[in-house]
């Protein structure tokens, strides 16, 4: 026992221990030597249990969890260890006694599991205090310049867009590709291109920070992702290994990945609460557009749309090493490619991430949801109370050009007679400004970057609003009002098409599918019918023809023109088209002659060359002095 290396840790009670007979000695039965020994162990154990938990409390990291762990391995590994002592053990305990398993394994996973806890719950409270801070940032004024220029890029996203910067490709960018790119280095272009702005970035980039230093931390006690040992370690034979330092390794990944996922619910619950109170803010306000208030709002969606994109080492807490070296697939003919193989198993890490990924769009489309009622609220009004004006000078000034248009029409004689008539072409003012507000919003706020499902709703929200606005202004003309200007025909006609109009911008393609698609139709084809109604059949068969040409005419040259609003799918690209004669065309004029400069002639050429009067047409008309030009 002294060559033993743990007999020099033990008290003097202990070595200089020699047992006295009281009585004369006796056989001593097994089974009483069993229970003896057990006793004696529990006894042991309860001691160990409280006297290491106690001294555990003092250690305040993972790290030197793992180094105790280590060196208690180390002691035990490089112990010689009598076979006797496994034979011992099984003829009075009737089991292996087992060190580590029984004893201090436990242990040390409970300490492991409360720093973990301790320090999740540390990030989601100072996470939380940095979210709250921003918010009074956006709704106050700080006098820090920096920060006033972050806030100025919160408040219109477009600014920060559109502004150059010395981040905006990484410095090795000229001989660094993409594909050979570390996953953290994100450049500023690659913010902008996902409308990240810099609030966004720092919160985001504060907080991946705080989860690496905890996941650095808690994998010194799982194994190393490299399995190949150090050239001065010789491997050790499985048969005498003290224990198996990472059996609980799937316990520790699992604890990490609750946690985590808790730290992104307490932050979303926040940020849900927030925006639920916003919401009731608003409701009764009119200046929205104006107010502090969005900015907040869009400022945590952009955050929950961010999060698990500009927190790698988020994705790393919840799937463990697998995500450390998973890039994300960008290239969506890449993920169509993908989806249309077989369907992927998916591990329950990789659905856990994808929960937390799918509460974080939730969150996002949540905050964009109330910014885009907002704004729809607002710029409807005003399109409502532009369009139930009806004394003669609002209607005057919301009217636009119409066309003249020569028809061919057949006498009760049977003889051909030429007719001119008048349609709009262009939609009323209190329209193309209406449409043209809703893209500087949406552009104001970086709407490349919005959820599709955000702008399909404002959309729909908007054409209900906008039906809406018909249907009290066919209300409104059923009531006689003294002054008010008459709907005549010509009114009618421009009313129908404004509406024809806006129908086909802002109904998606993709919403054709829908069930509530009809609802919408037939509210739109009633007020269609009331408009039909105030004009003439006659003239309306002569004029729907050509009042449908000039609409998929506007449609053609508007649908890129408003951007966002209209959308890529709704582009319209006919894969043939009729020429017209009376049609100007769109092309543009290019040179009739060689616009590329003659070759330069050298001095010598020059000066051979004389100089002699030359006359245009346009010298000539004017009777101007004839120009001295050159004559080769």
């Amino acid at each position: 026992m002294k060559l033993c290396s743990w007999f020099k840790h033990l008290p003097a009670s202990i070595v200089q221990f020699q047992p006295a007979l009281r009585t004369l000695a006796q056989p001593i039965s097994q089974e009483y030597l069993k229970d003896t020994l057990q006793k004696w162990i529990h006894m042991c154990n309860e001691d160990i249990k409280n006297g290491i938990t106690n001294l555990l409390m003092y250690v305040k990291s993972m790290r030197g969890l793992a180094g105790i762990r280590d060196a208690m391995w180390e002691l035990l590994t490089n112990e010689s260890t009598n076979h006797s002592w496994d034979v011992i053990c099984q003829r009075l305990l009737e089991k292996p006694l087992l060190f580590w398993e029984d004893l201090m394994q436990q242990l040390f996973l409970d300490r492991l599991q409360t720093l973990t806890k301790e320090g999740f719950d540390s990030i989601s409270t100072s996470s939380k205090e940095l979210l709250i801070s921003a918010l009074q940032e956006l709704e106050g004024n700080t006098s820090n310049s920096t920060s006033n220029k972050h806030l100025h890029f919160e408040h219109n996203m477009s600014l920060f867009l559109w502004s150059e910067s010395p981040q905006d490709l990484p410095p090795d960018a000229a001989w660094v590709s993409v594909a050979h790119r570390g996953h953290f280095a994100a450049s500023g272009l690659s913010m902008k291109a996902q409308a990240v702005s810099p609030c966004v970035q720092n919160f985001c980039s504060a907080l991946d920070s705080k989860l690496k230093v905890k996941l650095d931390d808690l994998l010194a006690y799982l194994p190393s992702a490299d399995a190949s040992l150090p050239k001065d370690v010789s491997p050790v034979p499985a048969q005498s290994r003290a224990f198996d330092r990472y059996a609980d390794a799937g316990t520790v990944q699992e604890t990490l990945q609750t946690h985590s996922v808790a730290c992104i619910k307490h932050i979303t619950d926040h940020i849900r609460a927030e925006l639920q109170s916003i919401e009731q803010v608003v409701q009764g306000q009119q200046d929205l557009l104006s107010g502090v208030k969005l900015h907040s709002v869009l400022f945590m969606a952009r955050l929950c749309q961010s999060l698990g994109e500009l927190c790698p080492h988020l994705k790393q807490c919840i799937l463990g090493k697998s995500g450390s070296s998973e890039r994300p697939a960008r290239d969506p003919r890449a993920l169509k490619k993908q989806g249309k193989g077989k369907a992927q198993e998916i591990i329950p890490m990789q659905a856990k991430w994808q929960e937390v990924k799918e509460l974080l769009l939730q969150q996002s489309v949540m905050g964009y949801q109330v910014w885009s009622s907002a704004v729809v609220k607002v710029l409807a009004h005003g399109f409502t109370q532009s369009l139930v004006l009806d004394d003669a000078g609002s209607v005057l000034a919301t009217a636009t050009s119409w066309d003249e248009l020569e028809i061919q029409e057949e006498a009760e004689s049977g003889s051909s007679v030429t007719s001119t008539i008048r349609l709009p072409i262009q939609p009323s003012w209190y329209v193309q400004s209406f449409l043209f507000s809703l893209c500087q919003e949406i552009n104001r706020v970086g709407g490349h970057a919005l959820p599709k499902v955000t702008l399909q709703e404002m959309l729909r929200s908007c054409m209900v609003q906008v039906v809406a606005a018909y249907e009290k202004l066919a209300e409104g003309k059923q009531v006689k009002k003294e002054g008010a200007f008459p709907m005549t025909q010509n009114r009618a006609l421009q009313l129908l098409y404004d509406l024809r109009y806006l129908s086909i911008v802002l109904t998606a393609r993709g919403e054709e599918v829908k069930s509530g698609r009809s609802k919408q139709d037939s509210r739109i084809e009633k007020v269609a019918d009331y408009l039909e109604a105030l004009i003439d059949p006659f003239d309306l068969d002569v004029f729907t023809p050509h009042l449908n040409s000039n609409l998929n005419r506007l449609v053609q040259r508007t649908s890129v023109l408003f951007g966002l609003v209209t959308g890529t799918e709704n582009h319209f690209t006919p894969r043939s088209c009729t020429f017209n004669s009376q049609e100007p065309h769109n092309i543009l004029p290019l040179a009739s002659s060689q616009i590329r400069l003659s070759p330069r002639h050298s001095p010598e050429q020059v000066t051979q060359r004389s100089l002699a009067p030359c006359s245009d047409s346009w010298s000539v008309r004017k009777k101007t002095r004839p120009r001295l030009c050159y004559s080769s």
